[in-house]
């Protein structure tokens, strides 16, 4: 929950000072999210629909990138609000500035709007797994992401790396979850593997440290999956 909230905080403060959800242009980023290269990889096109799970740092980047006729669902869920409910109401305060971004706060297991062409969910997909998120029913959300995607569309997941073969076990503690447990959790709700980037990779990070160490903070191994709704 501490990283929840650090990173709320932060994504609070940036909209706030930068109008973050200005339809004209997105705010200026930390170069270290590689906002470009994330949206590029996600795939996104004008008029497209897009979840945007705990919404934040990016979603002005997915506004700008699917334009006035496309759409953003900037999804907090009430578990993350229940704890911080600052982070609905200057959301609300920003998205007022943009037309096509719609924000909601419902639980996580409400079914996700239809028609989407992509669900993208940033360093929160572990969290899934944690006790203030219910904890979820990580399977029954990965069908619902499904369901709610166009045949065709696709699912980014972007998160800290823990330690090969620690599944699940760093996700409460070091805020972190193994690459192949989320690949095993995703392939199993039907999803093809459609692409994998190293552009937030970190090969100095040695993946036993919380992503809130001070020596790692903002230089932690990240990885980047595409996973595709098949035709």
């Amino acid at each position: 929950m501490r990283k929840l909230g650090l990173f709320l905080t932060l994504a609070i403060s940036m909209g706030a000072a930068t109008g973050a959800f200005s339809q004209s242009a997105p705010p200026t980023l930390d170069p270290n999210w590689k906002a470009p290269e994330v949206v590029k990889f996600i795939g996104l096109k004008k008029g497209d629909k897009v979840a945007d799970i705990v919404a934040g740092r990016l979603t002005a980047s997915l506004a700008q990138a699917v334009g006035p006729t496309g759409k953003v669902y900037a999804i907090e869920t009430a578990e993350v609000v229940q704890h911080y409910p600052e982070a609905l109401v200057h959301m609300k305060e920003l998205a007022s500035q943009s037309p096509n971004v719609i924000v909601s706060a419902d639980p996580v297991a409400t079914a996700l709007p239809a028609g989407l062409d992509a669900v993208f969910i940033r360093q929160n997909y572990h969290d899934l797994y944690d006790k203030f998120m219910g904890p979820a029913d990580v399977p029954a959300f990965n069908k619902a992401v499904f369901a709610a995607l166009k045949p065709g569309g696709v699912y980014v997941i972007l998160d800290h790396a823990a330690t090969a073969g620690s599944g699940v076990g760093a996700t409460d503690t070091l805020h972190r979850i193994d690459p192949a447990r989320v690949k095993a959790d995703v392939l199993a709700a039907g999803f093809k593997l459609d692409g994998e980037s190293s552009i937030l990779a970190d090969k100095a990070d040695d993946h036993t440290k919380n992503v809130f160490d001070p020596s790692v903070r903002g230089h932690t191994d990240q990885f980047l999956f595409r996973f595709k709704k098949p035709n």
